[in-house]
């Protein structure tokens, strides 16, 4: 693995008396890249222990967890499957073509059919559909994902506050129940309305040191605007660590908002994580004729 961990150095952290550090969990693999490699990690060996050889996983046109399961699917020796919300679009976007291309069979369902993906007879249908499989949910998140998302800690990372992107849940829960007592862990959500993601995360810790801060996640999932493009460009110009425009670019911004308000204590130090997903910029980029890093 090739995670680091890297100081950053602007001059409002020096007027307000706080340090940044940015893990970089997206260098731990060139495609099952950041919190997808940790949240597959314990599912992938649970599929060969029970004997499986096909993995059946759901998610959008540009997922994360899409494209780092069909790479990770077919270099374990699985078959997979990828259940998409919405109709497909020729032709297929970057994301999409990856998963093809390292063997993943895809299968389109409306977005309204896509809301009933976690019921009994949505999987029932599956299973007569597609014949046995091992179920990833979306976006990863299960008690095992969880699990292997307690290690992207290590006894280095001491900071006071632990900031993250939240999607599902399961990566900012397995970094609460690796944090001690006197860190604070702060989820910053890629969707409108965490109430329900709140309550499941509840369910999936075992302290009650995290908060979720929703205030920027802007007009919604993977809306984009040029101001958080700007930032991007210019956040990677200055300190070379790329962030993608859904999840780790609208929470960076919002560290940044943060200090400028004074809401971390002088002599804070403060731990982002980098959980990856640059696979998306290049599908964002082409679909709004933009350019972000990759």
């Amino acid at each position: 693995m090739k995670i680091e961990t890297k100081e950053i150095s602007l001059p409002i952290f020096d007027e307000k008396e706080v340090r940044l550090f940015i893990k970089r969990i997206d260098k731990v693999h060139p495609f099952v890249s950041g919190n997808k490699w940790f949240k597959l990690k314990y599912n992938l060996l649970e599929a060969k222990k029970q004997g499986h050889n096909t993995l059946l996983t759901f998610g959008g046109a540009y997922s994360n967890h899409i494209a780092a399961t069909a790479f990770a699917a077919q270099d374990k020796g699985f078959k997979s499957i990828g259940i998409i919300r919405g109709e497909e679009h020729l032709p297929l976007n970057p994301t999409l073509h990856f998963a093809i291309e390292n063997g993943m069979k895809l299968h389109y369902v409306s977005r309204s059919y896509y809301k009933d993906k976690a019921s009994a007879d949505f999987l029932v249908k599956l299973k007569v559909k597609f014949g046995d499989f091992y179920l990833i949910p979306e976006g990863g998140t299960n008690q095992l994902a969880i699990q292997g998302a307690t290690e992207i800690l290590d006894t280095n990372d001491t900071q006071d506050y632990i900031c993250c992107a939240v999607g599902t849940g399961g990566t900012i829960a397995g970094i609460v129940n690796a944090s001690n007592d006197k860190q604070t862990v702060i989820g910053f959500p890629a969707i409108k309305g965490f109430e329900q993601l709140e309550k499941d995360v509840d369910n999936w810790t075992n302290t009650a040191n995290y908060k979720f801060i929703n205030d920027y996640v802007g007009n919604g999932y993977a809306k984009i605007n040029m101001d958080l493009v700007a930032f991007i460009n210019e956040f990677n110009v200055l300190h070379s660590i790329p962030l993608d425009a859904i999840y780790t670019g609208k929470m960076m911004m919002g560290i940044l908002d943060l200090i400028a308000k004074d809401y971390f204590p002088k002599g804070s130090s403060i731990l982002a994580i980098q959980t990856g997903g640059l696979q998306g910029n290049k599908g964002v980029s082409e679909r709004l004729g933009i350019n972000l890093p990759l």
